[in-house]
């Protein structure tokens, strides 16, 4: 693969480059393996309510977005409902995440699009606290009473949020026991190194080419990656007690157990083997509804114990 120095290397780009979401913090072998140490490094269930049934998603838009980049994030929220893709696909990659429910005997979580809302004047500013992410988060409505909902907050690439770069690209979180939310940021301008990898050369490390957005947008492509692997977390781990490897405090869930890993073969600062767009040269692994193309993170299996990618 390569020599010592290059691993050691590729180690730290790792570690500095590709920011783990929220709070997530970890280590993973070359292979993909999570590595074990001790009980407490073991991904496992942790007996606490999970998210099940019909989940509507409610998208609520903070700054400045085109049409053309909120229906990118739409278009990737209803993939997960839709039978209607080429393979490898969205909601062949959800299937994945099925598997933790199916270990608890528990119903599978079927994700839709719900409201969305447009916030574009700024009226809290263009610099915004964790408390108030989750303030606007709370505002949203659910398009059925009886689903489950999860209210995402997407931030512009002119928004700055508390820990936004320096700790993370995105979140999720709870309120109370029933009500959860994710936010997600443009790091478009900000920081597409950390949060918009394999599509911006990374800060740190060997500067290879950075890889060709299936989207033609580095921050939305970016948001939809973080989006993935946070949607992930919130309905196998949405109130701190489902599945989960480490401490509570910092958690590896479903998908950030797998950072930077995208398509086999995938190495520290490599995303590994992924399928390539004849006319555009664009990377991605999944298809979604409407033609589009998408680069969604590898998820850890708990059958296997390691980190599943769709190609």
């Amino acid at each position: 693969m390569a020599n010592k120095v290059v691993i050691i290397m590729q180690i730290l780009v790792l570690e500095l480059v590709l920011l783990s979401i929220g709070s997530s913090a970890g280590r993973v072998l070359l292979n993909g393996s999570v590595k074990e140490q001790d009980d407490t490094m073991l991904f496992k269930y942790h007996n606490g309510p999970l998210l099940s049934g019909k989940i509507s998603i409610n998208l609520i838009w903070y700054g400045n977005f085109k049409p053309s980049q909120r229906v990118i994030v739409s278009d990737f929220i209803t993939s997960f409902s839709s039978s209607q893709q080429p393979q490898p696909s969205v909601a062949t990659w959800w299937k994945n995440v099925e598997k933790y429910f199916n270990l608890i005997k528990s119903n599978k979580p079927k994700l839709s699009l719900g409201n969305q809302t447009f916030v574009e004047n700024y009226p809290m500013g263009k610099s915004l606290t964790m408390k108030q992410i989750q303030e606007m988060a709370a505002k949203g409505s659910s398009t059925d009473e009886s689903n489950n909902t999860i209210n995402v907050v997407l931030t512009s690439s002119d928004v700055t949020v508390e820990g936004f770069c320096s700790s993370k690209c995105g979140t999720h979180g709870k309120t109370n026991e029933k009500f959860t939310f994710i936010w997600v940021g443009n790091a478009e301008t900000q920081c597409p190194g950390q949060c918009a990898w394999p599509f911006h050369q990374p800060i740190y490390g060997p500067q290879t080419a950075p890889l060709v957005a299936p989207n033609n947008d580095v921050g939305l492509d970016g948001m939809v990656m973080n989006l993935g692997t946070l949607l992930a977390g919130t309905v196998t781990n949405p109130f701190g007690n489902g599945y989960y490897q480490g401490p509570a405090s910092a958690p590896l869930e479903a998908a950030s157990a797998c950072p930077g890993i995208y398509g086999k073969g995938a190495y520290p600062g490599y995303a590994g083997n992924l399928l390539v767009d004849s006319t555009t040269g664009a990377s991605y692994n999944a298809h979604g509804v409407n033609g589009r193309k998408y680069l969604l993170p590898a998820l850890y299996d708990p059958s296997t114990s390691a980190c599943s990618t769709l190609v």
